[in-house]
């Protein structure tokens, strides 16, 4: 571990530039306080305090293979020896090569990519080409997701984040999700929701499927709750897709690249999209990067047409080199096979702590992707905090994120799910020392228990 040299004035100094000066995404300016971060490594940030923090969520569930990997560092310092920037007609030594071993990982015959500065980016143009491709109009997406806070994107979006950017881009349409813990439609278990086609074909009975370009999903849904589809349901979309001429687009900006204990989360179904979209654990956000890769009839449909997309730093190549060295990585050091390994053991460890705290409704997740669904009754499922809370109404998960930074673990939450989301590479140990910090804050959501 590198060594961590206090210097809380400077923190204090860059807290308050912070405060002033930066305007701060989906937050209450004056009610933030950020963490002055000095340094990172491996699974762990630290503060000008000195004060270590175990990343249980890897940032934005971004940071996949660990702070400050020394391959990753090494390419960003030749690369930038050699080039740093250059426009994106021009073809480069890390374009190409990440570009041909993304073909090598991503499923089936995925095999041309176009590079973005992030997700949302490559969402944006994941639209944008099905609809040129199928020459349809309607995306069909649902009501639990994050796509990114572009136009597109943001209309995409199912979660309240996108009221503000309303009416948005038309010829959005909305489906349910397939939330098996508390079906949208009200349904039990299993339910024509949850399962898949039934309802995504009632959906298109209204709106005419040969009006509908593309189906946009999260394959495994991320920050709306983790929520892990039942088996079948990817495939019968799959189907559904396929007899109607539909394009299917997985959003796989926070599921792929391991974070599921597979490269994709959609290798867990054997599930191949038209158009697969990608960013964060690409290079685990070291410099940003996107893409959006699409199937061998859509890339040859493609070649000898005017694609009018871009971006100034579409492939940069800084960007890419990282990329380059992250798959090299990951292959290297058996990433993706550990993340799954890892699988039962954050299985085992999280329902360990629902049988101790009853406030925890449901635990569900794969690999290094979990989520706690926190409950004020068992019995009635009643979230502990509310759909879109805020204010006092959000308190609960508030105070539990507030203690567990306190005794330096860093959480993700939102609303009431607390995400377990740490770097791939974490460790047993160190996964024992984070539920044990968690083991102890969850008192805190047993207070608002009432069942």
């Amino acid at each position: 571990m590198a060594t961590i040299e206090a210097n809380p004035q400077l923190g204090e100094q860059v807290r308050a530039d912070a405060k002033r000066y930066v305007l701060h995404s989906w937050s209450v300016q004056n009610a933030i306080n950020p963490i002055p971060v000095a340094g990172a490594e491996g699974r762990y940030f630290w503060d000008y305090d000195g004060k270590r923090y175990l990343d249980f969520a890897s940032q934005l569930v971004n940071v996949s293979i660990g702070h400050q990997h020394p391959k990753l560092i090494a390419a960003i310092k030749e690369q930038a020896e050699k080039l740093c920037t250059i426009g994106p007609p021009m073809a480069t030594e890390p374009r190409s090569t990440l570009a041909r071993l993304i073909a090598e990982v991503t499923p089936g015959d995925i095999s041309l990519t176009f590079f973005t500065n992030g997700g949302a980016e490559a969402n944006e143009n994941a639209i944008k080409l099905a609809r040129w491709y199928t020459g349809r109009n309607k995306i069909i997406a649902r009501y639990r997701s994050y796509h990114g806070a572009t136009a597109g994107a943001i209309t995409a979006t199912g979660d309240p984040r996108r009221w503000a950017a309303e009416p948005g881009v038309p010829g959005f349409v909305r489906m349910f999700d397939p939330y098996t813990y508390r079906c949208p439609a009200g349904h039990p278990d299993p339910c024509p929701v949850c399962t898949g086609a039934p309802h995504l074909e009632e959906i298109l009975q209204y709106e005419g499927p040969h009006t509908v370009a593309a189906v946009i999903l999260e394959t495994v849904t991320g920050t709306n709750g983790i929520l892990v589809p039942p088996d079948g349901y990817l495939q019968s979309i799959r189907e559904v897709c396929d007899r109607h001429g539909i394009l299917l687009i997985a959003d796989e900006v926070m599921a792929g690249f391991g974070r599921t204990g597979t490269w994709f989360a959609v290798d867990n179904w054997n599930v191949v999209p038209d158009i697969l979209t990608m960013a964060k654990g690409i290079n685990s956000g070291y410099v940003p990067l996107g893409a959006m890769s699409v199937r061998e009839p859509i890339a040859e449909w493609v070649r000898d047409k005017y694609f009018a997309g871009g971006l100034t730093y579409s492939g940069h190549p800084l960007a890419c080199a990282v990329g380059v060295a992250s798959i090299e990585a990951f292959r290297e050091e058996g990433i993706v096979e550990h993340a799954a390994e890892m699988g039962p053991v954050f299985g085992d460890a999280l329902r360990g702590l629902a049988v101790k705290h009853q406030s925890i409704g449901e635990v569900r997740g794969l690999g290094c992707f979990w989520g706690l669904e926190l409950v004020k009754s068992r019995a009635t499922r009643e979230p502990l905090v509310p759909y879109n809370g805020s204010g006092e109404d959000a308190a609960p998960v508030a105070r539990l994120a507030k203690a567990a930074l306190e005794r330096g673990l860093y959480l993700m939450t939102h609303w009431n799910i607390v995400m377990i989301c740490p770097p791939l590479t974490i460790t047993r140990e160190e996964l024992a020392e984070g539920i044990a910090i968690l083991d102890d804050v969850l008192a805190i959501a047993d207070e608002y228990y009432i069942d």
